[in-house]
């Protein structure tokens, strides 16, 4: 089930948004995750649109959506990945919105792959200044009922 975050869901979410920075971001040191930890948990939280995808109570994972369409963050329990929850996340926001961005770093191949299945276009290349990484800039648009 997909419902909206609720404030006591912010332990787990930031667990989970922890967890799968490291994981993905393994090219990048901890520090830098910890450093926006709490930049995360409470500026970019409370301005988000968050929406938890949850079974028997126990969130699995969730998005974020900032300024109506900018995908701040999209991630799956370490447990759960390849059921299917981030597709479902992500399909869930696409009903909901007209145009959704979002930035990756070229390295996380496993969101690269993934936002190009999801119909992602890339729009630019830029690097990062905090991590001076490479960045993918995608964008996606909701196809209009009168363009069919």
């Amino acid at each position: 089930m997909i419902r909206r975050f609720k404030e006591e869901d912010t332990t787990k979410v930031m667990t989970i948004w922890t967890k799968g920075n490291f994981q993905a971001h393994d090219f990048i040191g901890k520090d830098y995750w910890l450093e926006n930890f709490n930049k995360v948990k409470n500026e970019y939280l409370p301005k988000s649109d968050t929406y938890v995808y949850t079974e028997n109570d126990d969130i699995k994972g969730f998005i974020s959506i900032l300024e109506n369409e900018y995908i701040g963050a999209l991630f799956v329990r370490q447990d759960s990945l390849r059921e299917g929850i981030g597709r479902r996340l992500l399909n869930y926001c696409k009903e909901r919105y007209d145009y959704l961005r979002l930035n990756v770093y070229e390295k996380n191949m496993n969101a690269t792959l993934f936002y190009v299945a999801m119909n992602f276009k890339n729009k630019e290349i830029r690097i990062d200044k905090e991590t001076r990484r490479k960045r993918i800039y995608y964008g996606m648009e909701k196809i209009k009922k009168n363009e069919l």
